[in-house]
């Protein structure tokens, strides 16, 4: 199943790239012009992965024929349309490609359930594995999550998901409850959501020291695959082999099963990767081409993905209740009105908020009619990022002790993690996707709405992915990663400026916070409280000199240090917030919505 890509990336000129989503599938063509690489062509289709179609090369080559017809050139092969895409290789000057490359997420994605012997070690270990391998993890179960073994198993039974992640013990460690967790699933019998006759796969990544006897136990009942362990000492984490392991069994188990996947599988160049897969390779791509730190996001109707590269280190989180349409009333619970509220630059009766965000759970589709209405869901969407983040900077953690041994005890009285690996500092760049920021109406309320969610500190560049691009050029990254990068910078990111956020704490507002120079524009003071907005447009760069007012503001290089560096320009120009970090609301209703009025006024923004 696994295929060597041997293509030599200087032979490409042409590249098609599809992303098979739960309802649209995305066809983009990448033609290496005499300027470079670009993206061309797009199309797309409804996703046939149900009834009545149930093949998804349906879909897919629905997206094609769009590309074809739009460019005028012929992609596709002559064939009776029953088995696998085929097309006119080696492409031409008129027709034909190089190669073929697919994500897919439909079918609602990679689905799993991770087991581990303690919450906050193991078990968060193996959800990390997962997540970065592009699941969408159901639940994590463990010895200590307070079940009693019956739920666990009634738990486990009711999940049908497509592979199970069974982790525990550091090779040497505890063996009794690794085979307890082993036990609760052979109990439960879990069955696979495709091919419901075949045996679900379950990878082993724990104690080395039980494995046999796991694989005795599971083996005859379960596709079982055994890798390294996933925490091997209690300070060191190895997620690679479990992640890779995951990535073959999604396509040897799960795809190969799924209506149509067969053909499609046959079809690419290099093998199919889950959306959110491909969405982390072009993030680790883009960090290491920019030597910052790197955050995205993905909101959409029913889910949020946020990925981060820190430093060599890549994390995935899935907030799978938080989303725009579907999961809107979740944000709502989570958040609370008074939260959503606050970023409103009117006042509103919240309950006849409540009752429209209700509304829009029932009918999804529904797209505000007023204005107000639209910042409303801007407003939802500030909340369902914010708390994305959240949920995000507390699974990207390091590993406590990683320099003193630790007591057995001390592993579950500290949690078995370390603070956050996220320092908004080193973040050079956060990237939103999703329709809430991809499609705003203004460009500008997209940079506000990433400024206030995020709080980003520092020098920042904000941008989003025009059409959702990133899943084609993480895989066609694999074949060839400088290409994908030219079209990520020229045709992917939409720049909305650059954000400069000075840090300071125990200043009084009003207190100047730092002065300011742009060559050949404008120069000036920021103070606390502030936010200002200086005019610099897309594909425009300029230097900015910017000097601490006080030993105690930090603009990213540490308090007190003065910083030069060239900066881009982009939709919304250059912000510089001093709204302070975290940022702090108005107590009073009409002070807030004051508050926010000044802030969209400062972006240019139409207000009702």
């Amino acid at each position: 199943m696994h295929k060597e890509n041997t293509t030599n990336p200087d032979s490409l000129r042409a590249v098609l790239a599809t992303d098979c989503g739960s309802t649209t599938t995305k066809a983009v063509f990448f033609e290496k012009t005499p300027e470079g690489w670009r993206q061309t062509w797009r199309g797309e289709a409804p996703t046939t992965v149900e009834k009545p179609f149930e093949d998804v090369t349906i879909g897919a080559r629905n997206a094609i024929n769009e590309v074809e017809e739009l460019s005028g050139r012929k992609i596709l092969a002559d064939d009776d349309g029953d088995g696998p895409l085929k097309f006119r290789t080696p492409a031409d000057d008129k027709d034909g490609i190089d190669m073929y490359v697919s994500t897919s997420s439909a079918g609602g994605g990679l689905q799993m359930a991770v087991t581990g012997v303690v919450r906050r070690m193991t078990a968060e270990s193996a959800e990390r594995a997962a997540l970065g391998a592009g699941a969408i993890v159901m639940d994590v179960v463990s010895i200590d999550d307070g079940r009693q073994p019956h739920e666990r198993v009634t738990r486990i039974r009711h999940l049908r998901p497509d592979i199970v992640l069974l982790s525990g013990g550091i090779d040497g460690g505890t063996e009794s409850h690794v085979l307890e967790l082993a036990e609760t699933i052979l109990s439960a019998d879990p069955r696979p959501r495709f091919g419901t006759t075949l045996k679900l796969p379950v990878i082993f990544a724990g104690n080395k020291q039980v494995q046999v006897e796991v694989g005795n136990l599971l083996g005859d009942h379960f596709t079982f695959q055994a890798v390294e362990n996933i925490r091997p000492t209690l300070e060191v984490e190895n997620l690679g082999p479990a992640r890779e392991a995951i990535h073959e069994v999604f396509l040897s188990h799960v795809m190969s099963h799924a209506p149509g996947y067969d053909k499609l599988l046959n079809s690419t160049s290099i093998e199919i990767m889950p959306t959110p897969h491909a969405v982390g390779l072009m993030t680790e791509a883009a960090a290491r081409k920019r030597g910052f730190d790197v955050i995205a996001v993905d909101i959409g109707g029913a889910t949020t993905d946020v990925f981060s590269v820190c430093g060599s280190t890549f994390n995935r989180t899935v907030s799978a209740n938080l989303g725009m349409s579907y999961s809107i009333s979740n944000v709502l619970l989570e958040a609370g009105i008074d939260n959503i509220c606050r970023w409103l630059p009117f006042l509103e009766d919240p309950n006849r908020i409540k009752e429209s965000l209700r509304n829009k759970m029932i009918r999804p589709t529904t797209i505000p009619e007023e204005l107000s209405d639209l910042l409303v869901e801007q407003a939802v969407a500030r909340e369902a990022l914010r708390l994305a983040f959240e949920h995000h900077k507390m699974l990207a953690v390091g590993l406590k002790g990683v320099q003193r041994e630790r007591t057995i005890a001390e592993i579950f009285t500290q949690a078995g993690a370390g603070e956050s690996l996220i320092d908004m500092r080193n973040v050079g760049m956060i990237i939103g996707s999703g329709g809430v920021l991809s499609h705003a109406p203004d460009r500008r309320a997209a940079a506000l709405m990433l400024l206030d969610a995020f709080e980003p500190e520092g020098i920042t560049e904000l941008c989003v992915d025009s059409i959702f691009m990133m899943p084609h050029l993480g895989v066609f990254s694999q074949a060839n990663e400088e290409g994908a990068l030219e079209i990520f910078e020229r045709d992917c990111l939409v720049f909305l400026g650059t954000a400069i956020c000075p840090v300071a704490k125990r200043l009084k507002p009003g207190q100047r916070l730092m002065e300011y120079a742009i060559d050949g524009g404008p120069s000036g003071t920021l103070s606390v409280g502030e936010l200002i907005r200086h005019e610099l447009g897309v594909g425009e760069e300029a230097e900015i000199r910017l000097t601490p007012s006080h030993r105690k503001v930090d603009i990213g290089q540490g308090p007190g240090r003065s910083i030069t560096q060239r900066i881009k320009g982009g939709h919304a120009g250059v912000i510089l917030d001093g709204r302070g970090r975290p940022l702090i609301h108005e107590v009073e209703e009409q002070g807030r919505a004051d508050s926010n009025r000044r802030w969209m006024e400062t972006f240019g923004l139409e207000l009702p």
